[in-house]
């Protein structure tokens, strides 16, 4: 089996780590709203998430 000749810093270990993660995220609409936001996340437009307000809304502000 082979064995690494030099150690690998953990700079070089988590560059090459963090190119998996470069997708786009997913999109759903807004029940409440109907604008587009990511899931699992609270809606921009309106603060709902999954069925109650949970932050003030953008125009509220």
């Amino acid at each position: 089996m082979a064995h690494p000749k030099r150690k690998t810093s953990k700079a070089r270990r988590d560059k090459r780590r963090s190119q998996i993660k470069l997708v786009d995220p997913t999109l759903t609409e807004c029940p409440n709203c109907g604008t587009i936001h990511q899931r699992h996340r609270a809606c921009t437009e309106c603060g709902y998430y999954r069925g109650r307000q949970v932050v003030k809304a953008a125009s509220e502000v």
